[in-house]
């Protein structure tokens, strides 16, 4: 029943600017122009009441109108305005401009009544709010920053009202966005903040940098302006920016690299409608690739992991993201390979991405056999059911710490790129096996970050190993993206690495943890290097040159062929030595088969 009403009010306004057009064309509408203005209006409701129908004008919320609104309602007024002026033409006595008068005229007068219906609903919601409104000053003034005021002022329930934005742009001083006027650069930040008093400022620059958004939150504390942020970009991927999505600033912002660039095309032609295997899949890296992988609709994930939690985790958040893709959750070891086998034949992958590996450098320096066991032996075993059953992709995800390494760990890594480079090998041409190389991971378990929080939560002290030591560092969702392009670029037996940008230096990070947390007196202490670690990670060994892909942001390395035998002999000798627990021997072999090892040899045994 409201619905009719609305469309009677859409059809009586709009016929009443027909009248009105006479009117303003004819100044009289008496004598011989009252046949012709009877006639008009007749056939004119018929056709208006047809469009308003079919346009489904009253079908829409006047309180929540918007531009997609206005444009719809332009659409059908323009069509039923063409329609009357063949109505003209062939009606004697009804002047041709006459429709023209009557489309404007219903154009301002329909949009303008919706206008106001929802001005009027906005401005009671504000007035309706308990709480006092939080003067909001906005970072950005770019189409981000837009739709964060937009919804504020569509949300007023929400308590926000936009005071201004800063933005370095000088084209946008003075000006105004959405009616919020731009009052002054970033570095102005503190003179804004003493002239219209906000309580909060948002940071709105999604495609910024890390520099860029740790210059906005030095300036912000310097103005004692309380700050939160909108997501990255890699965040804002998968949905539209509003209210809700805004958080506090976190570290993954102010060490925010600019996106990487991906071939989205390529990406699909390999994942659309495939059966795409992640092993590790409940892990930091392995669930964010299953996430990102989900939106390229594939006819099948399966996640295979080992940590039943972890995996169930992330099954339920796939339940209620993406409940229209296949999915699959089996829980395994990349050791077992009887195992492995049956998932392989009954789910026959096109596409597999290994992310299954123990990564902690200190841990692994204890279990080496471990390390062997699950990262050399489990690709071997992912690797070799890989080429039996005609995978068509095989990503290895590999670490920095694989070149010219000096740990266990970054040693398995380093032999775990051989094995896949032995596949490529045997490959068949439409076959492609290829490593990714990526630096220390932010936000990912074991990572140095969780483990500064829980140090200051405890109090403190927080400790960094060495003054002078340096990281590469990557935001999860960048990793992902990398390992789905390397997949795309499908350059088969090479090894991708990301442009990492500058080294990061681990005490510079620990201050900014400490900054972050708001956490005060938090002393940094040094506790020394611990084995197997060095003190700046590379990306490339003496042999290696990098060579550019399609893609700026990732390169390309052709990395030294291993002897045929590697497969064969050394790998079973390796199983022999991690079955009788031969720490020194096993590190003897590793540093004997990696030429350009760094690792230390301790002649221990369990």
């Amino acid at each position: 029943m409201h619905r009719f009403w609305i469309f009677l009010i859409d059809l009586s306004l709009w016929s009443l600017t027909g009248y009105l057009a006479f009117v303003l064309r004819l100044e009289s509408v008496q004598g011989g122009a009252l046949h012709p203005l009877l006639l008009y209006l007749s056939v004119a409701a018929l056709v208006k009441a047809a469009v308003i129908y079919s346009a489904g004008f009253h079908l829409r919320s006047w309180h929540r109108v918007g531009l997609r609104d206005l444009r719809q309602l332009a659409r059908g007024v323009a069509v039923g305005t063409g329609l009357m002026l063949g109505v003209a033409l062939l009606v004697s006595g009804v002047p041709i401009t006459v429709p023209l008068l009557d489309g404007l005229l219903a154009f301002t007068l329909l949009g303008g009544l919706r206008t106001t219906v929802r001005f009027r609903t906005e401005q009671r919601a504000r007035a309706e709010v308990l709480s006092p409104m939080r003067r909001v000053l906005v970072a950005g003034a770019g189409e981000a920053g837009s739709i964060v005021v937009r919804e504020m002022l569509r949300h007023p329930a929400q308590g926000m009202v936009p005071v201004g934005f800063v933005d370095d742009d000088a084209r946008k001083q003075g000006s105004l966005h959405c009616g919020v006027p731009v009052l002054g650069t970033i570095e102005q930040l503190p003179e804004v903040t003493a002239r219209v008093h906000p309580d909060e400022l948002i940071i709105a620059m999604p495609s910024a940098d890390g520099p860029q958004i740790r210059r906005v939150v030095d300036r912000a504390r310097d103005a004692g302006l309380p700050h939160r942020i909108i997501p990255g970009m890699y965040e804002l991927l998968s949905g539209e920016v509003n209210i809700a999505q805004i958080r506090d600033v976190n570290l993954e912002d102010v060490l925010r690299r600019k996106p990487v660039h991906l071939n989205v095309e390529e990406i699909s032609s390999y994942l659309t409608g495939s059966t795409v295997m992640v092993t590790g899949a409940g892990g930091s890296i392995g669930s964010e690739i299953v996430r990102q992988v989900m939106p390229f609709r594939p006819g099948r994930v399966i996640l295979f992991g080992r940590g039943e939690n972890s995996i169930f985790s992330i099954q339920q958040e796939l339940l209620r993201q993406w409940p229209e893709v296949d999915h699959v959750e089996i829980i395994g070891d990349v050791r077992h390979a009887s195992h492995l086998r049956t998932v392989f034949e009954r789910f026959r992958p096109d596409v597999v991405i290994h992310a299954a590996a123990h990564k902690h450098v200190p841990l692994m320096e204890d279990s080496p056999s471990e390390a062997l066991y699950n990262n050399v032996l489990g690709t071997r075993t992912v690797v070799s059911l890989a080429l039996e059953f005609g995978v068509k992709r095989f990503v290895n995800i590999s670490t920095d710490k694989a070149v010219r390494p000096t740990s266990v760990m970054g040693s398995t890594k380093r032999l775990a790129e051989m094995v896949v480079a032995c596949a490529a090998q045997r490959a068949q041409p439409d076959q492609a096996f290829v490593s990714v190389r990526f630096g220390n991971v932010l936000g990912s378990r074991g990572s140095v970050v969780p483990t500064f929080l829980a140090q200051i939560r405890a109090g403190g002290p927080v400790t960094v190993t060495h003054p002078d030591m340096t990281r590469y560092f990557m935001l999860i969702p960048e990793a992902a993206r990398l390992v789905l392009e390397a997949a795309g670029l499908a350059q088969n037996g090479r090894v991708y690495v990301l442009k990492m940008g500058a080294p990061v230096r681990i005490v510079d990070l620990a201050h900014d943890v400490i900054r972050l947390s708001g956490a005060r007196n938090i002393d940094v202490v040094f506790s020394g290097v611990r084995p197997g670690e060095k003190l700046t990670e590379e990306l490339l060994t003496n042999e290696e040159t990098l060579e550019a892909t399609t893609n700026e942001e990732i390169f390309v390395v052709r990395p030294h062929e291993p002897a045929p035998e590697f497969m064969t002999s050394h790998l079973a000798h390796f199983e022999e030595l991690a079955r009788r627990e031969d720490y020194g021997s096993l590190r003897q072999l590793m540093r004997d088969l990696i030429p350009e090892s760094k690792m230390q040899i301790h002649a221990e045994t369990a």
